[in-house]
């Protein structure tokens, strides 16, 4: 059981069936967070705000905080299965330590079609209550797996039809020249230190965001963000009919 606290979080939570208890600031009203608990029978208790404070250990939580089931982690096996082959995606994070970033990664992997994260058991941030709210509640919907060796769960995904493609800051691909059609792990590393050296190795392809300002690289949310979208971008033209995939751009 872990503790969860913010209105978006707490009702994607809701959506997702996970939340055991839930407790509502006195004298608030929220009528969607209300509807959402009545429709999966959750009853919702009042308490003061002096005591979600501190369920909520200080952090910012709207009035809201909620006592959730932990997301069952999934096997590598599991994960690399899901979903139709034309279609599979997951992200593997290496040395992603901030909760903020986590949370964003997340977020933008479930909203871009992605079937999960996958992260190492050590030096890498687990998914926590500040994650949830930094997700916006995300978490409570994406599959997570924890490996303890990235490599090997990049081979594992290879030898289930996975091509890899790792983010760098320089050299590489650009992203519409690589195809992101078919099942593809992609990898994120951290803003300081990037993918290392040996998981970078097990990639079959590198590619990088061009950037024209000051700054040489984009918060790792952020290039995971746009890549994801490029391999959203891309799946999205496959499905069109030919007339429109042909067509001018609108003027």
């Amino acid at each position: 059981m872990s503790t969860i606290y913010g209105l978006n979080p707490v009702l994607e939570a809701l959506r997702a069936r996970r939340v055991l208890r839930l407790f509502v600031a006195d004298g608030r009203t929220i009528p969607q967070l209300e509807r959402a608990a009545l429709g999966v029978d959750v009853p919702l208790e009042r308490m003061s705000r002096h005591r979600l404070d501190a369920m909520a250990e200080g952090a910012s939580h709207q009035g809201v905080v909620a006592e959730v089931s932990i997301p069952e982690e999934v096997t590598l096996d599991a994960l690399a299965m899901r979903g139709e082959e034309a279609n599979r995606l997951v992200v593997l994070l290496d040395g992603i330590q901030d909760p903020q970033n986590l949370g964003a990664i997340v977020r933008s992997a479930h909203c871009l079609g992605a079937q999960g994260i996958i992260i190492p058991r050590d030096r890498a941030a687990p998914v926590t209550p500040a994650v949830m709210k930094a997700s916006a509640g995300a978490a409570a919907h994406l599959a997570v797996c924890t490996v303890t060796n990235l490599s090997r769960a990049l081979e594992t995904l290879k030898s289930n039809g996975y091509w890899s493609v790792a983010a760098v800051p320089t050299g590489g691909r650009l992203p519409w020249e690589v195809d992101f059609k078919g099942p593809i792990a992609l990898v994120v590393g951290s803003e300081g230190g990037g993918i290392r050296s040996g998981v970078l190795n097990h990639c079959d392809f590198q590619v990088r965001i061009p950037v024209s300002g000051a700054v040489s690289a984009l918060n790792a949310s952020v290039a995971a963000g746009v890549l994801l979208y490029e391999v959203a971008r891309q799946r999205a033209l496959t499905s069109l009919p030919p007339q429109v995939k042909g067509a001018s751009p609108l003027r």
